[in-house]
C-alpha cells in the first residue's frame, strides 16, 4: 500500500474541505436570500403597476399580472390627479438632482484637496465638524432653514432648495472624497511640476482622473439625496409648477381612497432614473469605493 493511499484513507482527512464547501454554501445561500428580500419590493411595486384595479384588490395576490394594463402608466404621464403634466415634476427633479450633484462634487472636490494636501489650523475640528453636521436630524433645519430663505427672498424657487440639497450634501462628499485626495501619491504632483504644468494644468491633467472615481461614487450618493428629498420640497414650495416627484406621490393619497395603482406606477417611474444612473457608473462607483479606504 502507497503512502498516497494510506493518507488519502485517514479518517477526517476530507472534512477541513467539506466544511468549507458547506461554509461556501451557506454564504452562498445567505447572500441570495437577503437579495431577494431587498429586491421583493421593488418587484411587487413594479409588478403592481402593470396590474388592474380588479387583480390589485383581488383577495387573492397574484405575483405576476395575468391581465397587464399601461393605464395607471397614463394615468400618471398625463397629470391625472394634480392636472399637472409629469414632465414638469420630472423636469423639476433632475434639475434639482443634476445641480447638486455638480455644485457639491466641485465644492467637495476643492475642499478635500485642501483637507489632504495641506496642515492648517482646526483642521482635525473641521473634519469632526463634517461629522458632526450628519448626526443633525433634517426635521430640526426645517423651520431655521425656511426662515433663512424668506430673507434671502429664495422661498418657493427651485434656486433656493438647489442650496439646501447642496448644503447636506457637501459635508459627506468631503469627508469620501478626501480618502481619494489622499490615496494619490504627492510624486505624481511633483513630477508634473517638474515637467512645467502648473497648478490647474496638474489638477486637470493628473488629479481628476485618479479621483474621477471618487467623484462618481460620492455624486450617486448627492444625487439621490436630491431626488428622493420630500420634507424641505414639500415645505418650502408652495407654487404646483414647482413640485418634485416625490412631492406628487402624495396627491394619490386621499381621505377616503388611495390610488393604488398609480402610486405604483409613478413610484417604478420615480426608481427608473435612479437605476440608470447606477447601471452607468456602477463600474467607476466599485472601483472608487475601494480606492477610497486604501488610505486617509
Amino acid at each position: 500500500m502507497t503512502q498516497a493511499t494510506l493518507k488519502a484513507g485517514r479518517p477526517g482527512r476530507g472534512r477541513p474541505a467539506a466544511r468549507k464547501r458547506a461554509r461556501k454554501i451557506g454564504l452562498n445561500g445567505l447572500g441570495v436570500l437577503v437579495f431577494v428580500l431587498a429586491v421583493f419590493p421593488v418587484f411587487w411595486m413594479a409588478s403592481t403597476a402593470f396590474k388592474p384595479n380588479s387583480e390589485i384588490f383581488s383577495t387573492t395576490p397574484k405575483p405576476v399580472p395575468t391581465h397587464p394594463t399601461l393605464a395607471h402608466f397614463d394615468f400618471v404621464l398625463n397629470g391625472g390627479i394634480a392636472q399637472v403634466s409629469f414632465w414638469t415634476y420630472f423636469r423639476n427633479s433632475i434639475l434639482l438632482a443634476l445641480i447638486t450633484v455638480v455644485v457639491s462634487s466641485l465644492l467637495a472636490l476643492l475642499a478635500a484637496m485642501a483637507v489632504a494636501r495641506f496642515r492648517f489650523r482646526f483642521r482635525t475640528t473641521f473634519l469632526v465638524m463634517l461629522l458632526v453636521v450628519q448626526m443633525v436630524p433634517c426635521e430640526s433645519l426645517v423651520i431655521p432653514l425656511f426662515l433663512d430663505l424668506k430673507k434671502l427672498d429664495m422661498l418657493n424657487t427651485l434656486p433656493g432648495l438647489a442650496v439646501v440639497y447642496i448644503g447636506f450634501a457637501v459635508p459627506f462628499a468631503i469627508w469620501m472624497l478626501r480618502g481619494f485626495v489622499a490615496a494619490v501619491p504627492k510624486e505624481l504632483e511633483e513630477a508634473a511640476a517638474i515637467d512645467g504644468a502648473g497648478p490647474i494644468r496638474t489638477f486637470f491633467t493628473v488629479m481628476l482622473p485618479l479621483v474621477a472615481p471618487g467623484l462618481v461614487a460620492t455624486s450617486i450618493f448627492s444625487f439621490i439625496t436630491a431626488w428622493n428629498e420630500f420634507i424641505f420640497a414639500f415645505t418650502f414650495l408652495d407654487d404646483q409648477d414647482k413640485y418634485t416627484l416625490p412631492i406628487m406621490l402624495q396627491f394619490f393619497f386621499g381621505r377616503s381612497s388611495t390610488a393604488w395603482g398609480p402610486i405604483m406606477a409613478a413610484s417604478t417611474l420615480l426608481t427608473i432614473p435612479v437605476i440608470a444612473f447606477f447601471l452607468l457608473v456602477q463600474r467607476r462607483m466599485v472601483s472608487g469605493l475601494t480606492a477610497g479606504a486604501v488610505k486617509g
